[in-house]
């Protein structure tokens, strides 16, 4: 994938984020709403900015997306338990766990991607040093 590709896909997940952080607003409580809007204005917020700094130095803002997408991945695995008491029928926390399973699924997505994209880079340098 071209790196303008990586660009769109990163600032795409960055909005898709903030999205269900904006959903979240229509869907929760109060208090549940507030607190998945915050963090998904830091973690989409932190993926937009790092979409926009990779057009100025490419490879840092694309790695620098990749330490915030495994961070959010990271927090997502810690959430799935509560998806699995949603899943048997416990909705104390109403469809937060869903909407936390969307964005571990997005930042699952976007490692998997900025992963593919710099095996690609390392092989093509590798191959033109040669």
């Amino acid at each position: 994938m071209p790196v303008s590709g990586m660009r769109f896909y990163i600032i795409f997940s960055g909005l898709a984020i903030l999205g269900l952080g904006f959903a979240a607003l229509h869907l929760l409580d109060r208090s549940d709403a507030l607190g998945f809007l915050n963090g998904a204005l830091t973690l989409g917020g932190s993926m937009v900015i790092c979409g926009i700094f990779s057009l100025k130095m490419q490879w840092h803002g694309i790695i620098g997306a990749g330490i915030v997408a495994l961070l959010g991945a990271a927090r997502g695995l810690g959430n799935l338990p509560r998806l699995a008491k949603f899943i048997a029928g416990e909705r104390t926390h109403g469809v937060t766990p869903l909407l936390e399973l969307g964005v571990l699924l997005i930042c699952l997505l976007l490692v998997v991607k900025i992963i593919q994209a710099l095996s690609k880079e390392r092989l093509r340098r590798m191959l033109e040093s040669e």
